[in-house]
């Protein structure tokens, strides 16, 4: 079996990365098949429960302030409509629910404590809960932990340079702090990165290097190809190609075995084969419903018949987690 490391250098990345893409496929399966149950993949629901007016640049966000888009500043959505979605999600075969707000930080508001009071009762549910909420201090990531918070989802999105070139509203380190205090307080880490944003294959490896050489691998690694909105800085950019998130994701699996590799954002873009290839690859999880926060997203019917086609099973929420990081009322499935 392949070990779980975390001194990965950036020369055995890149090796791995530029393998011939069907030899770096068959690896990744192979390492797949050593650490996760082939043929299971797990299906999230990510909701927009506050959209848009972010005060970050980010290029590649199109709910930023600095950009005219179409998507409008919005309040937090009821907590009744909340909960409505996520009954839906879990009636449609969702096991983890994650909410995003378009906050640089999490916020000392009834906002926040309303997020709190969601978080307890989705998890009452018995749904994985994940939350994108921003930079988060000590105290805030306590009480998410308190009431029932598994994960928690905060990307690097890239290398450290050019991560600086596309945000100059924060910096990487307040990313890489954020995940430091999520580790502290016990939750589960969801940190992964976009491709398709200008960046180089240099550019994608330091980003695995980042993800790969922490003390703890995240737990859960989404792979995301740019949406190119307009009226962001990135609205040109050409779509990312398959088989970049192929190599991707199979160099996710390699480096990090334990972790779930999602199939993230851009997947509306790709063919069920296409998405095949990145299953063999060693991702073993989707998100599926109409929208990933304010883009469009794969249709469920369409997805329920992908996984009869290719033979695939819905993975069970909490399988294989962490004591520490499981809810108190919440017993882990084997």
């Amino acid at each position: 079996m392949a070990d779980v490391r975390t001194d990965w250098s950036k020369e055995e990345i890149s090796e791995i990365y530029h393998t011939p893409l069907m030899e770096l496929v068959y690896r990744a399966a192979t390492v797949h098949r050593e650490h996760q149950e082939t043929g299971e993949v797990q299906v999230c629901t990510l909701l927009s429960i506050k959209t848009g007016g972010c005060p970050e640049d980010c290029a590649y966000c199109p709910q930023s302030a600095h950009h005219d888009t179409d998507v409008e500043a919005e309040k937090m959505l009821d907590s009744a409509d909340i909960l409505s979605a996520a009954k839906r999600a879990k009636e449609a075969g969702s096991t983890r629910f994650c909410m995003g707000a378009a906050w640089r930080c999490g916020r000392e508001t009834k906002d926040f404590d309303q997020v709190l009071e969601m978080v307890s009762e989705i998890t009452d549910m018995d749904m994985e809960v994940c939350c994108t909420l921003g930079m988060l201090s000590d105290e805030q990531a306590a009480k998410l932990k308190e009431a029932g918070l598994y994960a928690y989802n905060h990307n690097l999105d890239s290398s450290e340079d050019f991560y600086n070139r596309i945000i100059s509203t924060r910096k990487y380190q307040d990313r890489l702090d954020t995940i430091e205090t999520v580790r502290e307080n016990d939750i589960s880490v969801c940190s992964g990165g976009i491709i398709g944003m200008g960046e180089t294959d240099e550019d994608r490896i330091e980003l695995i290097h980042n993800l790969s050489t922490m003390p703890e691998h995240p737990e859960s690694v989404p792979v995301n190809a740019l949406i190119a909105v307009e009226g962001t800085p990135l609205e040109d950019q050409p779509k990312v190609p398959w088989y970049d998130m192929a190599r991707m994701i199979a160099t996710a699996r390699i480096t990090m075995p334990d972790s779930m590799v999602r199939l993230s954002a851009g997947r509306v873009d790709m063919s069920m084969e296409e998405q095949a290839l990145c299953f063999m690859a060693g991702a073993n999880s989707i998100f599926t419903g109409e929208k990933l926060l304010t883009t469009d997203n794969n249709e469920l019917e369409e997805d329920k018949k992908m996984f009869d086609i290719l033979g695939l099973q819905p993975r069970e929420a909490f399988k294989e987690a962490k004591e520490k990081h499981m809810p108190e009322k919440v017993e882990a499935a084997e």
